[in-house]
């Protein structure tokens, strides 16, 4: 069955995580996604290693690991924009496109005639998206980005690790790229919206997307009690900021994590414990009083769960109805039976490498399921075949560009 964005083509002229994502989930969908790369080097990612991708006699091949996780399912293109002829190649594709993506720096494409103004005139109909670290406007808006720049501007620094004063206390980075996963994700939600609205309307329009922005907006509940409160947010380590008990527990052996968000959960984790009592102890009976003795309440309940491994308290604790589980390392994650259920280690064929493990999309449609269709691509695999079929370009056309090396 054809995908839900089988009649969709993106032309893709980003790099590196948060718009390379974005596409990606685009082309899980089903959109032809075509890559736009510099000949010769490519994606700054492919370089990105180790680890690198082995072929299959075990040699390690120029592609990066890292590029893998961002660029399945599309064509890859060399085009030097910095030519113009190469800009002419760009132009006459986003002219087919439905949606270009891109993550130059602001004003970046303008000099080369491919920013929004100038592809509009040649269709009306694009969506158009920058994704870029502070926006198209402001007074920041031409520095660079990267994640780790927007986890520190954005907060998310300040209230992550262990409190000042703690062992190992100190803002700290999040271990995953999240400000670019979430801004991949409010990219692809603004590129369907557009879609929908181009639906009703026959236009196109501009998104104009900047990772600050992303990470502001998703500091949720911690940003909202500061506005209200005029209080700023502390670090409060594996303790969730205003739940109790809802953090990390140590247990024989290892952590879990205990999430008891109601009164009701909380009597369920007592009887569970073997504490029943607690729950009627005015000091931890409500949500407020817990919050006032945390440290009291955590020292007693870990006097118990010391006692057995984490996997015995799972077990134990679940049965009774209150959300835990164990702080697993990644070789645990993709051992675990829920996860393997869910399907979320997938292989796909690769033409140097065989198959090749990927993980899945979490989105599930029931209509138009997800297909791993094609693995991230080699350095401008698909030069030749985009150039010819979409363009009505000759082999002889493209061997004069390639000779130019404008492709």
């Amino acid at each position: 069955m054809a995908g839900a964005l089988s009649h969709v083509r993106v032309l893709d002229l980003s790099r590196v995580l948060a718009a390379p994502v974005a596409s990606q989930n685009l082309a899980d969908l089903g959109a032809e996604v075509i890559k736009i790369e510099r000949p010769g080097t490519g994606d700054d990612t492919r370089g990105w290693g180790p680890p690198y991708l082995k072929d299959r006699d075990g040699r390690d091949t120029s592609d990066s690991i890292y590029f893998l996780c961002a660029n399945r399912g599309k064509k890859s293109v060399t085009v030097d924009i910095g030519k113009p002829a190469g800009q002419e190649l760009v132009r006459r594709l986003a002219a087919k496109s439905d949606i270009l993506l891109e993550n130059y720096k602001t004003g970046a494409l303008k000099r080369y005639g491919l920013d929004y103004a100038s592809l509009k005139a040649v269709n009306p109909r694009l969506i158009y998206c920058s994704v870029t670290g502070f926006g198209q406007t402001g007074p920041y808006a031409e520095r660079p980005g990267y994640d780790p720049v927007m986890q520190a501007m954005g907060g998310l620094m300040s209230v992550t690790g262990e409190p000042d004063g703690a062992p190992g206390g100190g803002p700290l980075r999040a271990g995953v790229a999240v400000t670019d996963l979430m801004t991949a994700a409010y990219a692809t939600i603004a590129m369907l919206a557009a879609l929908a609205h181009r639906d009703v309307s026959g236009v196109g329009q501009h998104i104009d997307l900047a990772l600050l922005d992303v990470q502001v907006f998703n500091l949720a509940n911690v940003g909202l009690n500061f506005l209200h409160t005029g209080k700023v947010p502390t670090r409060h380590g594996n303790t969730h900021v205003n739940v109790v008990p809802s953090q990390a527990f140590r247990c024989k052996g290892g952590l879990m994590m205990i999430a008891a968000g109601n009164d009701m959960q909380f009597r369920r984790l007592c009887e569970a414990l073997g504490r029943p009592e607690w729950a009627d102890d005015p000091r931890f009976a409500v949500n407020a009083a817990r919050f006032a003795n945390r440290a009291a309440l955590v020292a007693l309940i870990e006097a118990i769960t010391t006692q057995r491994t984490a996997a015995e308290w799972v077990a134990v604790i679940d049965a009774a109805g209150v959300p835990c589980g164990p702080v697993n390392d990644v070789a645990e994650v993709f051992a675990d039976p829920q996860v393997r259920h869910r399907g979320m280690r997938v292989e796909v064929a690769h033409p140097v490498a065989g198959p090749i493990p990927l993980i899945a999309n979490p989105i599930n449609l029931s209509e138009t399921p997800i297909d791993y269709r094609a693995a991230p691509p080699l350095l401008g695999q698909h030069t030749r075949e985009i150039l010819r079929d979409l363009l009505a370009m000759t082999d002889g056309d493209i061997d004069a560009l390639a000779r130019e090396k404008i492709v």
